[in-house]
């Protein structure tokens, strides 16, 4: 309540009672109107007792106090005489409490996403500044949306107990995107270069289904900041890039104007290191990206601070400082660098700390730190530990850190995870060119107890393909470096001029034989028998003669080793495989089978990622004979080379296809996120075969 309010009521106070006198005698403080607010509260902040005598002045200032309090919509002060005795009445009127929040026409946006956007939580005392305040939030979360036209107004209505409902009233709209992104006055960078280096990007076909082209005032801000290191990458450190200026055009879409003032292009002077030396000026300097005379690029410069400190953490200074000391010459276009190493003190691991696993034991996470304790510190166990903690499968995120231990040349490290659903339940219907009409249903879990355990039950049922799988693996028997599974399985399929049946199980064991590959040796038994020969068939004697039972025992050697960064969606590295199987340990089926593979990944640039993979292999019978139908290689399908049919790219008799005893072929992939919150990637293949 403004003072020029109270003064004009006190002025209607005062010709109202008469009162000549600027003083009054004050026999009773009564207090009215109150529901919320406790009477004894209001009682604390009034300075005024039975007895006073008060001027105007004292009552108006402890009107003000009351307002203090908070809570208050209106607060007046009367004098009532009774039998000659003056009684003064603070008159109170609270603000309403709202009890409930309901969302009006909005149809983008849930009730629920709405009540998650706001801090606003009923119930409330109603105050207008945290409404609107709670309307500018609102506004945000459709801004966020890509709803930029969108206008909210509030409505209260309020009952007979001063209780209330805040009701919002929300025009979403248009949702609005970002047509053109506009620079001037650059030339060494052209618009391409400019935006790939932002994260906000112009609108395009599949906006609906990715939400690209949505504009944020805060990531624009930051991209600001991108475009300016875009040009300190390439020498350029006195330009200036101005605020975006946001334009709405036609009430549809947004252009955005940047501009540019680029300025000259600055090289490295003289360079040098200095401070803690753990090795000689040269070798260090060796290093050092930054070379004299080539352009100064503050990445490389970070890039090279990065590489020193992981040299220097590498062996133990876990608190090393690299610190550039640059001098610009302006004159001459020149940064004169020196890079001052303080190594500090050499640390020793303390104890390892892990933190957030509810379902996961301990020795799960704690098996895949190499760092140990009592070791000195290296950052590049540091980063192996995330890597290989990431790697299990089982956290939405995982941090290791660390952080002073009980002394100065100690230190603690936190591995951080948090726990995602490893178990997963699958049922589906479905049809394809191969295995036609099609049901399958799975259960897999790949934290199975928590002990880090891979178990995988599933089945499908189709028109031409029966199969049945039990699998449990785990990668740590007996709490050693041994991996030991086994499987049992069962399939039945049927091709065009013969039934194939196969029943039987495996056990493997492996070993790792360095930091990135492991050795396996697997045994498999299984029996097998070809059925239903097709007229045609019959008349091939090779294929006749596969008629039957037939069983295979063999023993596998393989060599897998996987650089890759992340083994569930890799970006860069590559996975190689080198088997060889020796089939005659009984049974009928005798041959020799080497195959070799390797897939490679290599990141570009939007996140994208380029593969390339190629696999060859050989069979050949140990007694000389020929090698059975059910070992042959078979090419062709998705999981080989796309564009051709299963099983249909190979050698062939009459209009048979009776497989090869030599396979190779290879794939490129370009792989693009689509959608990358769920992770979804669309690739584009070319394959070849021989």
């Amino acid at each position: 309540m403004s003072k020029s309010l109270i003064v004009a009521c006190f002025l209607v106070f005062v010709s109202v009672l008469s009162v000549a006198a600027e003083e009054f005698r004050v026999a009773q403080v009564q207090i009215e109107g109150n529901r919320r607010v406790a009477t004894a509260a209001v009682r604390g902040v009034i300075s005024i007792n039975p007895g006073d005598v008060v001027s105007y002045a004292q009552v108006d200032e402890n009107v003000r106090n009351i307002f203090t309090l908070g809570g208050f919509h209106d607060v007046t002060a009367r004098v009532d005489e009774v039998q000659g005795s003056n009684i003064l009445v603070f008159d109170l009127e609270e603000l309403p409490l709202v009890r409930t929040m309901e969302f009006r026409d909005n149809k983008k946006l849930s009730d629920q996403k709405l009540r998650d956007s706001t801090t606003l939580r009923p119930p409330f005392i109603f105050d207008h500044s945290r409404v609107r305040s709670s309307v500018q939030e609102l506004k945000g979360a459709y801004i966020k949306d890509g709803f930029h036209a969108v206008e909210i107004n509030t409505h209260l209505t309020t009952d007979n107990r001063g209780e209330a409902t805040l009701t919002y009233l929300v025009d979403e709209g248009r949702k609005i995107r970002i047509k053109n992104i506009n620079f001037s006055g650059n030339k060494v960078l052209k618009k391409r270069a400019l935006l790939k280096s932002i994260e906000t990007k112009e609108r395009w076909f599949l906006s609906w289904l990715t939400g690209r082209g949505v504009y944020l005032e805060d990531v624009m801000e930051i991209d600001v900041e991108r475009i300016k290191m875009a040009y300190y990458d390439i020498g350029y450190q006195d330009v200036i890039v101005q605020p975006p200026q946001v334009t709405l055009v036609d009430g549809k879409h947004l252009n955005i104007d940047i501009e540019i003032d680029e300025g000259p292009q600055y090289r490295v002077g003289a360079l040098s290191v200095s401070g803690d030396l753990l090795y000689p000026a040269d070798e260090l300097l060796d290093m050092v990206l930054l070379k004299e005379g080539e352009v100064f690029s503050r990445l490389q410069m970070r890039d090279s601070i990065v590489a020193l400190t992981d040299l220097y953490a590498d062996r133990g200074y876990a608190y090393v400082n690299v610190v550039p000391l640059t001098i610009k010459k302006a004159d001459q276009l020149l940064f004169d660098i020196e890079l001052e190493i303080e190594q500090g003190v050499q640390v020793t691991i303390e104890r390892v700390d892990i933190s957030g696993n509810v379902r996961t034991r301990d020795k799960v996470i704690r098996r895949e730190v190499p760092v140990i304790e009592g070791e000195l510190y290296s950052s590049s166990n540091m980063k192996e530990a995330n890597r290989r903690v990431r790697n299990l499968g089982f956290f939405e995120e995982v941090q290791v850190t660390d952080k002073p231990g009980s002394a100065d040349d100690l230190s603690v490290v936190e591995v951080a995870v948090e726990e995602r659903l490893t178990g997963t339940f699958s049922i589906g219907l479905g049809y394809s060119s191969v295995d036609k009409l099609m049901a399958q249903g799975s259960i897999s879990q790949e934290n199975f107890l928590g002990r880090g355990l891979n178990l995988n039950l599933s089945g499908s049922v189709g028109t031409t393909s029966n199969t049945y799988s039990l699998a449990i693996t785990d990668p740590y028997f007996l709490d050693t470096d041994w991996t030991l599974g086994g499987e049992v399985y069962r399939s039945m399929r049927e091709y065009n001029d013969y039934d194939d049946e196969r029943t039987g199980g495996a056990i493997r064991a492996g070993h790792p034989v360095s930091r990135n590959s492991r050795v396996f040796l697997t045994y498999r038994y299984e029996q097998k028998e070809i059925t239903n020969l097709s007229a045609v068939a019959l008349a091939n004697q090779f294929i006749a003669d596969q008629e039957g039972r037939s069983t295979l025992s063999s023993i596998t050697t393989q060599w897998v080793r996987n650089s890759t960064d992340f083994y569930e969606d890799p970006s860069r590295g590559g996975i190689t495989r080198i088997s060889l199987e020796y089939a005659g340990l009984g049974g009928t089926e005798h041959f020799l089978r080497p195959i070799a593979s390797h897939r490679h990944f290599f990141p570009l640039f939007w996140g994208t990622v380029f593969s390339i993979h190629g696999e060859v292999g050989y069979i050949t019978s140990t007694r000389g004979d020929e090698v059975s139908l059910s070992e042959r290689f078979f090419l062709g399908g998705i999981r080989t080379i796309r564009g051709f049919k299963t099983r249909e790219v190979g050698p062939k008799e009459g209009d048979i296809f009776v497989g090869g005893e030599k396979m190779g072929y290879f794939n490129i992939e370009y792989l693009f996120p689509l959608y990358r919150s769920l992770g979804f990637k669309v690739g584009v293949p070319s394959d070849r075969h021989r």
